[in-house]
């Protein structure tokens, strides 16, 4: 199950979920600079146990199911950290819930797709999502904290909105992916089964692991 480094540096990134949200209650700065290294670190491990599991040939059912799990998961905690130590404003955590609820709809869909053995290609832009995402909320995570006349907090925000934007366009491709699917006449699955043009292999074959 877990005997492949890949693999193990997916499950990393969940356990290291409660200890990013506890260094958010240390004093001072610390409350700052510590999540946010727990972060970036999370962060890393998301490249590289798939591009581990690529170059090496351990895809595997767990890694695919684990991986986005372990990124949205890492996502949430931080967006609600953030909102609970009000390093967010109001009208900024709309965008942040328009974020949460378009990755457990894309979830959703993902499980849907997966039992007709369809699986939906991750875009370059889907990538691009996710990147910006994740620097935002690291930038935030320093917010006030960061250098004194620089608007770090500023640029945290903006990096969410243009996040949000890009979660709403790249959900509706598997938005429109799961309602092709649900309209189709039921049919048997077959191995010869494929999702929308440039999808991966069908589910129990190779595929590419990747932020969605």
């Amino acid at each position: 199950m877990l005997n492949g480094l890949p693999n193990i540096l997916t499950v990393s990134r969940i356990l290291a979920i409660p200890a990013i949200c506890a260094a958010f209650f240390l004093p001072g700065a610390w409350s700052a600079w510590v999540p946010l290294a727990l972060f970036a670190a999370a962060g890393i491990t998301d490249w590289f146990d798939g591009y581990l599991a690529r170059k090496w040939g351990q895809m595997s059912d767990l890694g695919r199911f684990l991986d986005p799990v372990a990124d949205k998961l890492l996502v949430a905690a931080v967006i609600l950290m953030l909102i609970a130590f009000e390093r967010i404003d109001t009208i900024t955590s709309l965008a942040a819930v328009v974020i949460m609820c378009r990755e457990i709809t894309v979830t959703g869909l993902r499980e849907f797709l997966a039992e007709l053995r369809v699986k939906v290609p991750v875009s370059r832009l889907a990538k691009w999502k996710t990147a910006v995402q994740l620097v935002a909320l690291g930038i935030l995570i320093v917010g006030d904290y960061g250098p004194e006349g620089f608007p770090i907090r500023l640029l945290g925000e903006i990096g969410i909105w243009v996040a949000a934007v890009l979660t709403l366009y790249t959900g509706w491709d598997y938005l429109q992916a799961g309602l092709r699917h649900m309209a189709a006449e039921p049919h048997p699955a077959s191995p010869a089964q494929e999702a929308p043009a440039g999808a991966p292999p069908p589910v129990g074959q190779p595929a590419e692991k990747g932020a969605d």
